[in-house]
């Protein structure tokens, strides 16, 4: 035996599973034999059967190797042996091509095992990265989810602070589990807004804004801006708070004497609310300019009476919240706005009354005399206008301002210029970023704050006379101003 090729112990499985290979030569059975081996066969059965007859036997043959190893024993390093070893006697007894068979099964199978091996490590180490990876994961979703919580109860507890004091300051109300704005938090917006809106005016009608004279008569009402607060009727107040069953005092149930002043004054603002005032911002631009309006006139004539009007299809009457929550509608139905002014104008005993009408475009709907609403027939919608116009005017003493928000169509402006004129008001043409200026202006009986003129436009008129003054206010209706 070569004790060299012997294979190491820890090889000693891969040889055994390689021995018992089915497909292996040497446990496949022989092949039968040809027909010359047969052939040689019966001769030597038949040699065999004639020496047996006539009685002549050869001498049994010696035994003789062949070829084969014996059983042999694994040394160990202690230099003792272990028994018999089955695997060498399979070894010994296979030829060279058997042999070498056998190498390649065993190196096949050991190559097949290594990327067995491969496999699996790479199948672990995958599954060991996606776990890594998971882990990575579900530590960021919770920090995430600890800094979401941590922000959310920050902001929930900063959000009832905010509620407290706006429900203490009397800003805010709940109402059916929802909070709503007051009246006292739109009113200090549009103080705001007016204090923004004073800084672009000229000096003088900064000044005129700021009150009218002492009468020194007071009279007991409702408070209606937060600094008459110092004329608070203490007495009345609590008690009409613990009748409305109030544990404290707030805007709704307060009292204060308010001083009368001498000039009883009535202000209409009607404000265009159809679709077309939703591009560009001008119904924001509409809102934020009448609450600075409403605040003005507030402060010069607390008992003023102020009516704020909506209008598209139909005219609606707002109070300060819903003026600042109103929404695009449809149609601008200008006749309808003009009849709603001439009623409520009709019937003011003021002595100053004011009209002020903002609008984007043309009269574009009409309400017949059943009542319903007619849209699309622009002619007679136009028509409608100019006839409540007429009715408008007969109101005395009256003044009427109508400003129209600048437009790429020039047939908005003739339009606006018939029915300014009718009124025998004022015609403003100008941005929405200087709608607020432009009405504050005109309510301190200001000039414009900037003429433009065409260039097809007459000279300057002379000086105004007595007998010309009419004529001169035609002619005011006619400029075109704003920024």
């Amino acid at each position: 035996m070569d004790w060299s090729k012997l294979p190491p112990a820890d090889l000693l499985g891969e040889v055994e599973r390689a021995l018992l290979l089915p497909s292996a030569s040497w446990n496949r059975p022989p092949p039968p034999p040809g027909l010359w081996a047969r052939i040689r066969a019966a001769f030597a059965r038949l040699g065999a059967w004639l020496r047996a007859l006539f009685g002549r036997r050869r001498a049994a043959p010696s035994a003789r190797s062949d070829g084969r190893g014996m059983p042999f024993a694994i040394a160990t390093p202690e230099g003792r042996t272990i028994g018999p070893s089955e695997i060498g006697d399979a070894l010994a007894r296979l030829s060279a091509p058997e042999r070498s068979e056998l190498s390649e099964n065993v190196t096949r199978s050991l190559r097949d095992r290594e990327h067995e091996i491969r496999k699996e490590a790479e199948e672990k180490r995958r599954a060991a990265e996606a776990q890594r990876r998971r882990l990575e994961e579900e530590r960021e979703e919770a920090r995430r989810r600890a800094e979401a919580e941590t922000e959310k109860r920050v902001r929930d507890a900063e959000e009832h602070r905010l509620e407290r004091e706006l429900k203490e300051r009397g800003f805010v109300a709940e109402r059916a589990g929802e909070l709503v704005v007051t009246y006292g938090l739109v009113e200090r917006f549009a103080r705001l807004l007016l204090e923004e809106e004073s800084h672009r005016l000229p000096g003088d009608v900064r000044l005129s804004l700021k009150g009218g004279g002492s009468t020194g008569v007071y009279e007991k009402a409702r408070l209606r801006r937060p600094e008459e607060v110092a004329h608070l009727d203490v007495p009345g107040s609590v008690l009409a708070a613990r009748l409305a069953g109030l544990r404290h005092i707030d805007e709704s149930v307060s009292y204060i004497y308010r001083e009368v002043t001498a000039e009883r004054v009535h202000v209409v603002l009607a404000f265009d609310r159809s679709g077309s005032m939703a591009e560009a911002g001008k119904l924001e631009a509409a809102k934020k300019a009448l609450l600075a309006l409403y605040v003005a006139v507030r402060r010069r004539y607390p008992d003023a009476t102020i009516d704020v009007l909506a209008f598209d299809n139909e005219v609606q009457a707002l109070d300060l919240v819903e003026l600042w929550e109103c929404k695009a509608g449809a149609f601008t139905n200008t006749a309808e706005a003009l009849r709603a002014a001439h009623l409520l104008l009709a019937a003011s005993r003021a002595s100053r009354r004011e009209f002020y009408l903002i609008t984007d475009g043309l009269p574009e709907a009409y309400t017949d005399d059943e009542g319903r609403v007619r849209s699309g027939q622009l002619d007679l919608a136009m028509e409608a206008a100019l006839e409540r116009a007429r009715e408008l005017a007969t109101v005395t003493p009256l003044r009427t301002t109508m400003i129209l928000l600048k437009s790429e169509h020039p047939e908005y402006e003739t339009a606006a210029r018939a029915i300014t004129r009718t009124l025998g008001g004022e015609l403003v043409v100008t941005d929405p970023g200087r709608l607020g200026v432009e009405l504050l202006v005109r309510w301190a009986h200001g000039t414009e704050t900037e003429r433009r003129v065409a260039a097809s436009a007459p000279p300057p008129a002379a000086p105004i006379t007595a007998p010309a003054r009419g004529r001169s206010r035609r002619r005011r209706a006619d400029r075109r101003m704003g920024g």
